[in-house]
């Protein structure tokens, strides 16, 4: 089984995880609080020790947000990378539920790690995205709704349905359905 955020795997973050904890101020957020806003300079990288969050892009011609991404306990939470150079973020990081966060400036993160660490994490990154994207064609609904479950099995006690289908950008009744067809074998 492998992490949500499968960039991570392969990858030797605990010096990264040690600084964020050890330099970083302790933040605690509640459900629906903001870490990150679409559209203003971001500036944080933080390492979540309690909670989740959701990453959401709003599409403007269909007046919805789409959730593209969620952050986990032990792991990092940040609008990559963006963060490291004080851009405007361009997703919208939203707590959801009561949650603990060691966070960083991550322009002073930018100065700390090697640049090869830096590259490390762009490459894993791109290839987690870019497997996202292409498992909307190459794989159906259901697919990518179990696959979803054999990689973070417990995503289905901590994400509503609206969330999970909005990641997956389907409707709730197509998860709905989906999941009564694989408890009840129909």
């Amino acid at each position: 089984m492998y992490p949500f955020n499968t960039y991570t795997v392969g990858l030797e973050l605990g010096a990264l995880k040690d600084y964020c904890i050890q330099y970083g101020e302790l933040k605690k957020f509640s459900r629906g609080d903001f870490f990150e806003t679409e559209g203003i300079t971001t500036h944080y990288i933080g390492y979540i020790t309690k909670g989740h969050f959701k990453y959401i892009v709003k599409n403007e011609t269909e007046g919805k947000d789409f959730i593209s991404g969620f952050a986990f306990c032990g792991e990092f939470v940040a609008d990559f990378p963006n963060c490291l150079s004080r851009q405007p973020a361009v997703v919208s990081i939203v707590a959801m539920g009561n949650s603990e966060v060691y966070i960083i400036d991550g322009k002073k993160l930018f100065n700390v790690i090697d640049n090869q660490t830096i590259g490390h994490i762009y490459e894993r990154l791109f290839s987690q995205v870019y497997t996202q994207y292409l498992d909307t064609y190459r794989m159906t609904t259901r697919e990518r709704y179990k696959r979803l479950l054999l990689r973070c099995p417990e995503i289905v006690q901590s994400i509503s349905l609206k969330d999970i289908a909005s990641y997956l950008k389907v409707t709730p009744t197509t998860i709905s359905n989906i999941r009564r067809e694989i408890t009840f074998g129909l």
